[in-house]
């Protein structure tokens, strides 16, 4: 019995050994000139991030999921989900897992666009006497900025994000700065209360890639949380990968090539929510505004970062319909009459999936 203990005692350092041989190994591989060889090795590193992640969250496999393929992407999400489903601990946890500067941004209805974007304060030179004007970088100045419950904020404040996800850059007295790269926004809102709240205007949401929604975990999952959550140690994620290799990884997933069948099934899904002759008897009867362009180029963005997450080469049919829900669901206005029906978005959605076959796009 001691000997085998010993023996046990022998292996771990061993089998971290070549674990970390082989996370160095993968990362190395992700900047081969080799595209099947950096395809390869973007679906280790996924692999091994999720389970680094799992050290700290229990369950919630399908919206880590939907989290990793934003960032493969260089989209930003909405994550929609009552209190206390961890989802500030989820981006948290991936923005350190992935070795991300991370900021946290509490919205309320006081915060002022420059308590984001920063401003410029008149600092003084106590050697020549001279004032200048100086700008103080505010908390958008990060890789991953976690915008928490953003439609607690007036409009004129979540305008201050929309030149950040869409250029990159903010504009602060007539002067331009870029933002760190990689950029992330990932927001969060509560469906509940909406006491007091501003609903994201359309234009804002569109420039959300993915609008997540976060349920209950299980009742075996619920009881992993108590354990873990009320005992001593707090667990903690190692660092895997860098903003190098997530720059790298965003390149890899536009280099997955798509058959141009694949990207008219997506166009036709997108075009059939529209309200034109093509469009499906429900969609007339529930929609009053259709998804535009933005849905269609993040299809495919989203279906190339699935094929890589699941270890393909190229996009087939279930990798467009993993990520459909989570690109069009806000991309939908609903009428009237689906409100009174009890019809929501991800319904309407799952009925064009099933009305609009893959060999209609031929």
């Amino acid at each position: 019995m001691h000997s085998a203990s010993g023996s046990s005692g022998m292996r771990e350092p061993y089998t971290s050994l070549t674990n970390l041989a082989m996370q160095t190994s993968s990362i190395e591989k992700l900047h081969s000139s080799n595209p099947l060889e950096a395809a390869a090795a973007v679906h280790t590193i996924s692999q091994e991030i999720r389970q680094r992640v799992h050290k700290v969250i229990v369950g919630q496999d399908a919206i880590l999921d939907q989290l990793l393929l934003s960032v493969f992407c260089g989209g930003h999400t909405l994550i929609e989900g009552v209190p206390g489903l961890a989802k500030t601990l989820i981006i948290s946890t991936i923005a350190k897992t992935l070795s991300l500067d991370f900021t946290r941004i509490q919205f309320t209805p006081d915060l002022m666009p420059s308590d984001v974007t920063g401003s410029e304060v008149i600092q003084e030179d106590r050697m020549s006497g001279t004032r200048a004007l100086h700008f103080v970088k505010g908390p958008i100045f990060s890789n991953v900025v976690l915008a928490d419950e953003i439609n607690r904020t007036p409009p004129k404040t979540q305008a201050a994000l929309l030149e950040a996800m869409q250029e990159g850059q903010v504009t602060v007295g007539g002067q331009t700065h870029e933002l760190p790269r990689p950029f992330f926004v990932l927001a969060t809102q509560n469906p509940i209360e909406q006491e007091g709240t501003y609903p994201l205007p359309e234009a804002q949401l569109d420039r959300f890639m993915f609008l997540v929604r976060i349920g209950y975990p299980s009742e075996q999952q619920e009881v992993e949380i108590i354990k873990r959550t009320t005992g001593g140690a707090v667990p903690e994620p190692d660092e895997l990968i860098g903003a190098a290799e997530c720059l790298r990884i965003q390149k890899i997933v536009r280099d997955i090539p798509v058959a141009d069948h694949m990207i008219r099934y997506a166009l036709r899904l997108v075009r059939s929510t529209r309200l034109d002759g093509s469009a499906p008897k429900f969609i007339r009867d529930y929609v009053s505004w259709g998804a535009g362009p933005r849905a269609g180029q993040y299809l495919i963005l989203a279906a190339k970062a699935q094929a890589l997450l699941t270890g393909e080469r190229h996009v087939m049919p279930h990798h467009l319909h993993a990520v459909v829900l989570p690109v069009m669901r806000h991309r939908i206005m609903l009428n009237f009459n689906a409100q009174a029906d009890g019809i929501n978005t991800d319904r309407v959605v799952e009925d064009l999936i099933k009305t609009i076959p893959l060999d209609s796009a031929a």
